[in-house]
């Protein structure tokens, strides 16, 4: 009796509480707590760490720029490149408007080249380009054409030459057969062009042909001809005949006759010829070159 009481007093019966939840103990959250806080902190600091190498460029730009920012500040107005820019434009229409409108650049001199049948008195004359004329307002187109409408002129060239001179370098013809014709003897350039009544040079030939002169298909057969032989032969020749473009002959300084043909196979032609003439003949064919023929 007093065993059972006993045992029940030391084990007394006490309800169990399944739904109380136990808190953390103050030290373990505290920890915690503490340990969250480092992590926190530690990527902030991760996050703003900067690379060394990054830095020190930007410090550098940064560096740069700013004595460029004060060199421009410091310096004088006038040095700036926007007022420069602006000067030099200022500058150039001033010049210009010297150029154009004054004497210091106006024409004191003209200059010529290349004549020699045309005298420089006529080429001054064409020219049309007074003395004291401002360079720039020269025409220097109209005035070429001018002297290149001269007969005796093939081609004329105008420039101006800094600071008074114009210079005209001119181009004359030169004649390469003449024409007997019942006003005198004309003499016709490589072009065919009939520029000139008078004597012809030595070494020109006599072309005879229908209608001679600039356009016509048989003259300008007979100078391709003439053109296409080498010095030795073309200095032989004393008439060229062009009846037409198909049937041109030569007559030599001696008489003799070379029949040419047309003009095609012109260079192989003339290689032909000059051995050719070596043989004792009066007519020679090489209107086909590779089968001549003497007679």
């Amino acid at each position: 009796m007093t065993r059972e009481r006993r045992g029940r007093s030391e084990r007394p019966d006490r309800p169990v509480r399944r739904d109380v939840q136990r808190s953390p103990r103050p030290g373990r959250e505290a920890g915690a707590r503490a340990t969250a806080s480092d992590r926190t902190s530690s990527r902030r600091r991760t996050s703003t760490v900067t690379d060394p190498g990054t830095r020190r460029t930007r410090e550098s730009a940064s560096a740069a720029r700013k004595p460029a920012a004060a060199e421009t500040s410091q310096r004088p107005w006038y040095r700036r490149p926007a007022v420069m820019g602006v000067v030099g434009v200022v500058v150039v229409v001033a010049l210009g408007l010297v150029a154009w409108f004054t004497p210091l650049l106006s024409v004191r001199e003209t200059d010529v080249a290349g004549a020699t049948s045309v005298s420089e008195e006529q080429i001054r004359q064409v020219l049309g380009v007074p003395q004291g004329q401002p360079l720039l307002r020269v025409d220097t187109e109209g005035a070429a054409q001018r002297v290149a409408a001269i007969p005796k002129v093939a081609s004329a060239r105008v420039q101006r030459v800094y600071p008074s001179t114009i210079r005209v370098t001119v181009t004359e013809r030169v004649p390469v057969v003449f024409v007997d014709n019942p006003g005198g003897t004309h003499l016709l350039d490589a072009e065919a062009v009939d520029y000139e009544i008078a004597p012809p040079p030595p070494g020109v030939p006599r072309l005879v042909t229908e209608t001679p002169g600039w356009g016509d298909p048989s003259t300008e057969a007979a100078i391709e001809v003439l053109e296409s032989m080498p010095p030795q032969l073309r200095g032989q020749v004393g008439q060229i005949v062009a009846k037409s473009i198909s049937d041109i002959a030569v007559t030599l300084l001696d008489g003799r006759t070379v029949v040419w043909g047309g003009t095609e196979k012109s260079e192989r032609k003339a290689a032909v010829t000059l051995p050719l003439l070596t043989q004792p003949g009066q007519t020679y064919d090489v209107s086909s070159p590779d089968l001549p023929t003497v007679r």
